[in-house]
């Protein structure tokens, strides 16, 4: 049944209405406002009025691949949600240029201003703490650390029972900016990120567990700053994103987190204080936002649009036709669009819309299956060499695939971050399509083309714990997308060239990522896979591909490192670099060199970043793609039409 339901909120449509007596409205039929001793607690506005729209006005329409699942943030929210939520909450951080930039915060922490510090605090027994080698334990006798100020694997201390000693403890504090204030008028404290802090504990929130499991404590310092703790011994080079966007406990500490997930305010009209408000939802159909008249920012003429429209079109070609009759004019770059790149192009030279492309930092990778998890498979004998990962990668036409299939606007990677990362070097290995370079290594390792027939797999000749006379045929795993198919296609035709044989096989995505041991994927028994793994984070995840991530019996299977690799030079060098923060002086250093290490070793064949798409109006502004953005429209308030932004409400 579709449902319509329209939020007659505070000071924006054309009711005015005292602030300091009235609460949110009941979700219903008949919407009323009711008294509520919740927002007697705060000095607003004594009234505020609003002026009914000139209808010259239009909506900004935006159209989404989905339909929001929630709009709670603590319920799992999908793409579509998130896109909405960025709409009316602000910030707390910007990330674009790969870098963060504050949003509602004062500053970013940093040693330098002093709302990052280390304080050294005694440990005793009992306690939870950071090991050595970066595991949540409980310390005990045996249990070996990080004592305070050593930074050096040689000052690396074992604790014994009954006895004391110190360890560093991350601080960060966090300020807000004077004078927010939630769209209703009552203002933003640290109290509210607190609580939100509390929610997230209370929910369960899979996607917080791992901060949380680190967090020794998140508290309120004063009206408008935090302070988080992290467990003695836990590094953080993220540190400053351990901040919890603020929920309306004015609103909302009625409900338990429980409660919330099935309320209307959390879940279909939450409040914030960004940009936007939610006015109405259309189940199936749409969203509406209207300007927020408290936006913080509004002295600077933002947002500039009066009003935002979510249309929900999942189909790339009728959301292309949707742009150019008018009814969208901005795509989410979540619609697959990657099939429609050409016309989009050809759209853009004729002046019909504007085309947007840009790298993402999640990398497509052939993952070589180094080591199996299944004892039995005798296979992972072809890849103990590293020479033939460095064969594989010489033999791979990567580069082909990038102009043919993502038309050229994608750069071949040579490590596992995209090369424009701040982060990449040159000095690593590097391995371009040459298949007579490939030939001549896989020779060399005893690979032999001995029928003189390059159309037939080469056979063992003198390979060490390879049978004589054993093909070099591999399986080659991918799901069933189109894009996968063409590109699985191109680098299984350029391994033939060297004489490497291909079986591609097409599995569809439930039984490609089926869970561990069973699945073929994350149960690691492949020769070579491609998929995707990607973070948001803009520090490189090295632990991918460190030996404690392997997944296996022993860990539940839990782990991203699914190719099996193993080298204690790289788990060195990733844990030296996760231990350093930005600040450091050999943060840079210990990244990078990570990246040769894994360059060299290649526990993966990296394809190329993902490539992000969108679509526009002609005439829309203020939009553009970054790399490095954790939401696609971090600046939604700047948006607007050309030849529209002059007009404004009547007087």
């Amino acid at each position: 049944m579709l449902r319509s339901r329209k939020l007659f909120f505070v000071g924006i449509l054309t009711l005015g209405f005292s602030l300091s007596a009235c609460s949110l409205p009941t979700f219903g039929a008949s919407p009323t406002v009711t008294p509520s001793a919740a927002l007697t607690d705060f000095e607003v506005d004594p009234v505020i009025k609003a002026t009914p729209l000139p209808q010259t006005l239009r909506a900004l329409n935006i159209c989404l691949r989905q339909e929001p699942n929630t709009l709670y943030i603590n319920d799992n929210p999908n793409a579509a949600a998130l896109s909405i939520l960025e709409a009316i909450y602000d910030g707390p951080l910007d990330s674009h240029s790969y870098d963060y930039q504050p949003v509602i915060l004062q500053r970013i922490p940093s040693f330098e201003n002093g709302d990052l510090y280390l304080e050294s605090i005694p440990i005793k027994e009992g306690d939870w703490v950071i090991d050595f080698e970066g595991n949540l334990v409980e310390l005990i006798e045996g249990t070996r650390v990080y004592p305070s100020g050593c930074e050096e694997a040689s000052c690396i201390a074992t604790f014994k029972k009954d006895t004391t000693f110190n360890m560093d403890q991350m601080v960060v504090n966090f300020s807000f900016l004077t004078d927010l204030r939630w769209a209703d008028g009552a203002p933003l404290t640290a109290d509210d990120s607190v609580y939100a802090f509390d929610l997230a504990l209370a929910s369960k929130n899979p996607a917080d567990k791992y901060l949380l499991e680190r967090t020794a404590s998140y508290e309120t310092i004063d009206e408008l700053s935090v302070a988080w703790r992290g467990l003695p011994g836990y590094r953080d080079n993220s540190y400053m994103t351990n901040f919890w966007l603020p929920m309306p406990y004015h609103i909302w500490s009625e409900f338990s987190s429980a409660e919330l997930v099935d309320e209307d305010i959390a879940s279909h009209f939450p409040i914030g204080w960004g940009a936007y408000i939610i006015n109405e939802w259309i189940a199936g159909e749409s969203i509406t936002l209207l300007k927020n008249p408290l936006y913080y920012r509004a002295d600077e003429g933002l947002p500039k649009m009066e009003s935002i429209v979510f249309r929900f079109i999942p189909d790339p070609d009728i959301a292309i036709t949707a742009l150019l009759n008018g009814e969208c004019d901005l795509l989410d770059p979540h619609i697959p669009l990657d099939n429609q790149v050409s016309l989009l192009q050809e759209l853009e030279n004729s002046d019909e819309i504007q085309f947007h492309a840009t790298e993402k930092m999640s990398i497509e990778s052939l993952y070589i299956g180094i080591k199996s998890a299944n004892s039995e498979n005798e296979r992972t004998q072809f890849f103990s060499d590293t020479r033939i990962r460095q064969a594989l990668a010489l033999c791979l036409d990567r580069q082909t695939v990038a102009k043919n299939v993502l038309h050229g606007l994608v750069t071949v990677p040579d490590s596992y971050i995209p090369n424009a990362h701040p982060l990449y070097t040159a000095n690593i290995s590097l391995y371009s399509f040459s298949a007579s370079e490939g030939n001549s290594l896989l020779d060399e390792i005893g690979w032999k083309d001995l029928d003189n027939d390059p159309s037939t797999p080469r056979t063992a000749y003198n390979v060490k714990n390879i049978p004589v006379g054993t093909p070099l045929e591999l399986d080659y795993i991918t799901t069933t997308s189109l894009q996968r198919r063409e590109i699985s296609e191109i680098l299984a035709q350029s391994l033939e060239s060297c004489g490497i044989g291909v079986n591609i096989e097409y599995i569809s995505p439930v039984e490609f990522y089926a869970p561990a041991p069973e699945g073929i994927l994350f149960g690691r028994n492949f020769d070579l896979a491609q998929f995707a793994m990607g973070t948001e984070s803009l520090v490189p995840r090295c632990d991918w591909f460190s030996t404690e991530t392997i997944p296996n019996i022993e860990n539940d299977w839990l782990g991203e490192n699914l190719s099996g690799f193993r080298n204690k030079d790289y788990d060195i060098a990733c844990k030296r670099a996760a231990f350093t923060l930005p600040s450091d002086s050999d943060f840079e250093k210990n990244y990078r060199e990570t990246l040769s290490i894994y360059a060299l070793e290649l526990p993966a064949i990296p394809l190329f970043p993902y490539l992000q798409i969108s679509a526009s109006h002609v005439d829309l502004q203020g939009f553009s793609l970054d790399p490095s953005t954790q939401n696609w429209l971090w600046n939604i308030e700047e948006f607007y039409i050309r030849g529209m932004a002059e007009i404004t409400p009547a007087e």
